[in-house]
């Protein structure tokens, strides 16, 4: 390739995120909803029959969960589409939850959002560990499951989540759009960040010794 024909960098874009309140949290929580927002952010645009099929439910319940996502924010109907058809699209890129929250109906919301986030996490991770024999061997190449625990006070715990969450950013925002038609020989790669304190080993904060 000559140096002219080397390929243009890509633009990073601004991503789309969305920080729903105690309310529209409490919607979400419903595991149909979390997993047809998923569908609609991974997949792109679908009516409320393509759904259906996909999650073996009847069209009037989702529906209904649809108008429940569109209620709240999280989804809206695609432009130019006849109203007999309606298709419907995702609002954001991204949900952030307990973010700067620490008690009240917010931190009850975040709490119960991320539990139902997590059951369906796991859920990915053992259909990723069954597909796992048929994947190719660059694929198997790029995929993990590790878990790493480091002595840190809570500022490098902090510093540690924040730039590793900003590295994933960095890359979500010069990589294709989902939803979208992807190139040739790229698909959607999952990553999924939990990071806490060991369980059970927190200091007592009762504890004067």
């Amino acid at each position: 390739m000559s140096q002219s024909e080397k390929p243009s960098a890509v633009t990073p874009r601004d991503l789309s995120r969305v920080v729903p309140d105690a309310t529209a949290l409490k919607a979400l929580t419903h595991p149909v909803r979390l997993k047809m927002l998923g569908m609609l952010r991974i997949d792109g645009p679908a009516t409320a029959t393509q759904l259906a099929g996909l999650l073996g439910l009847n069209s009037g319940a989702t529906s209904y969960h649809l108008r429940q996502l569109a209620l709240h924010g999280f989804i809206e109907e695609a432009p130019g589409i006849s109203r007999r058809d309606r298709v419907w699209r995702a609002r954001h890129e991204t949900t952030q939850v307990l973010s700067d929250v620490t008690d009240g109906d917010e931190m009850q919301a975040g709490l119960a959002f991320t539990q139902a986030a997590l059951s369906w996490q796991v859920g990915q991770m053992q259909q990723a560990l069954d597909e796992y024999p048929a994947l190719s061997e660059p694929w198997r190449q790029a995929s993990t499951a590790s878990d790493f625990t480091i002595p840190l006070t809570p500022e490098q715990a902090k510093a540690l989540t924040e730039r590793m969450t900003e590295l994933l950013f960095e890359v979500m925002r010069t990589a294709p759009k989902l939803g979208e038609p992807l190139p040739e020989g790229t698909v959607p790669f999952s990553v999924h960040l939990h990071a806490f304190p060991y369980p059970g080993r927190m200091p007592d904060p009762d504890d004067t010794r």
